[in-house]
């Protein structure tokens, strides 16, 4: 994925569909509703929650895909470049992980 163009589409499609983004505080309340919706499906599916009817139509990678629009909209209204900034995320995780987790004995 790029996140660059993935940016880029959500920001041109608020210009043509959306009227205008949502304010700051709005989209962070539908950030944590869609991550609600997530974890939802994960502790139905993959927890020990059972599954009611009315969560049968949850589709996870559905639920993933508002999370990430959700976040690129955060992103383009704050003016942060995702693609940079994850990469330099990567680049500092593998750095100071670069032996942690194959030394962690929980992991094994």
């Amino acid at each position: 994925m790029d996140i660059k163009k993935s940016q880029k589409k959500v920001d041109d499609w608020i210009k043509k569909y959306g009227v205008r983004y949502f304010d700051i505080m709005t989209n962070m309340a539908i950030l944590t509703e869609e991550v609600g919706e997530v974890a939802r499906i994960i502790s139905r599916k993959y927890g020990e929650q059972s599954t009611r009817k009315e969560d049968k139509s949850l589709n996870l990678s559905e639920e993933l895909s508002d999370v990430l629009f959700v976040v690129f909209c955060i992103a383009n209204q704050t003016n942060i470049d995702l693609q940079s900034e994850f990469d330099k995320k990567l680049i500092k995780k593998s750095l100071r992980d670069s032996v942690r987790h194959k030394q962690n004995k929980k992991l094994f």
